[in-house]
């Protein structure tokens, strides 16, 4: 099933829409013929070394050659062809628009769990793997499926959490104003805000990413209400994407001050959440309370042109109540309209938030932008992250314009 090299010699690999994306020729892998849409789907397809663990090559090897213990590798020289639930040319889109930087881009229907877009960057070329790619800081971490396998500071992006406890926890949070002049004292923290909002109702907080609102919310709910509600939303959890399972988020809610709780509200501090998580959570908002569990492998046909049995969606848990996703939808389509442009995204109803996460000293803050489509049509989650990137509106937010524009329109 290998050849002298070491490289699966059966098997082909292919996009939803059927581009070969990895074959066998004359005994030897090859892949796409246009470089950059190598680079894109890198992380989805795998290397020729074995070294991106995500990679249908490593990790979906036995549907690729048709092995099984029952009939050992019968049949196995030709393989299966395995059709992968990505497209190619959204992957080439939301590469292309990362401009170089680190992060990721994902895409995936909330109803079926598809995922359309999976980009983790850095990559690099697998026909031509860079000589230094262990030494030199521009591949750091490009082994790694970081939409899959790696945690980020989410920074706003969280606030969707803190926002969902206290839709349902704050009775008359609808009737409430607060009044923000750049920073408020908690214990010994001082929360700064990106801005002086004045009075603000919690739509405009919202739309304004107000972190004094939003850490006194936080210090209000208190830090088991706040655990709850992130654990419910499923941002601790693992999920398994065809038997890859995802990187579990990490918060500190034990013993931690006020100060630090009004951080952890706001998506600072100790957080750590996953990107998958993350888009999933968006689904789920998207599709009132539960969405579909995300998916890699569309279908594989053997050599004699026999399918495999069609996929079967499953859902998550609760992860967020109907009413509250419902009343969240909204405020972050509100967002969109009050503060990052619907003009960005033509012909979409979205409902989005973003992330601006401080991560250190001196340091470009990482970029979120994450949200979801609404309507029959558009059944579609998002998350962009963008590795020291800036702004999460204006970064990370043009990333996801260009992917979905392509996938919405067309273009």
């Amino acid at each position: 099933l290998y050849n002298s090299s070491g490289q699966l010699a059966s098997g082909t690999v292919l996009d939803r829409d059927g581009d070969v994306l990895s074959e066998v020729v004359d005994g030897q892998r090859t892949y796409y013929d246009n470089a950059t849409v190598r680079k894109a789907t890198l992380h989805a397809v795998g290397d020729l070394q074995g070294n991106i663990g995500t990679g249908a090559l490593n990790a979906f090897a036995d549907k690729l050659t048709g092995y099984s213990l029952l009939n050992g590798a019968f049949g196995a020289q030709r393989g299966n062809d395995l059709y992968l639930t990505i497209d190619a040319r959204y992957n080439y889109t939301a590469y292309e628009a990362l401009g170089g930087k680190s992060g990721t881009v994902a895409v995936y229907n909330y109803e079926t769990g598809e995922i359309l877009c999976m980009v983790s960057a850095p990559s690099y070329d697998p026909l031509n793997v860079p000589e230094d790619i262990t030494t030199n800081d521009r591949y750091k971490g490009a082994y790694l499926n970081r939409f899959l396998s790696s945690t980020f500071t989410p920074g706003s992006v969280y606030k969707t959490v803190t926002l969902a406890a206290a839709l349902e926890d704050i009775p008359d949070l609808a009737d409430r104003t607060w009044t923000c002049s750049g920073s408020v004292q908690m214990g010994d923290e001082t929360i700064i805000c990106s801005g002086t909002h004045g009075e603000q109702d919690i739509a405009s907080a919202f739309a304004n990413s107000c972190n004094v609102v939003f850490a006194q919310l936080a210090q209000e709910l208190g830090a088991s209400t706040m655990k709850q509600y992130t654990d419910k939303a499923g941002l601790t959890d693992s999920y398994s994407v065809d038997g890859l399972p995802t990187a579990k988020g990490s918060f500190a809610w034990e013993g931690i001050s006020d100060g630090q709780l009004g951080w952890a509200g706001v998506g600072q501090g100790q957080d750590q959440v996953n990107p998958c998580a993350m888009m999933v959570y968006m689904g789920a908002i998207a599709s009132g309370g539960k969405a579909a569990e995300p998916y890699l492998i569309l279908r594989t046909e053997s050599a004699l042109g026999l399918p495999s049995l069609p996929h079967f969606t499953t859902r998550t848990g609760t992860l967020i109540s109907a009413d509250t996703a419902a009343a969240l939808a909204d405020l972050m389509a509100n967002n969109v309209t009050q503060t990052y442009g619907a003009s960005r995204f033509p012909n979409m109803d979205i409902c989005a938030k973003s992330g601006t996460a401080e991560v250190g000293e001196g340091q470009t803050p990482h970029a979120w932008f994450a949200g979801f489509l609404r309507g029959e049509e558009t059944p579609y989650a998002f998350v962009v992250l963008v590795e020291n990137g800036g702004g999460g509106s204006s970064v990370a937010g043009g990333v996801a314009a260009k992917v979905l524009d392509v996938i919405v329109n067309g273009y």
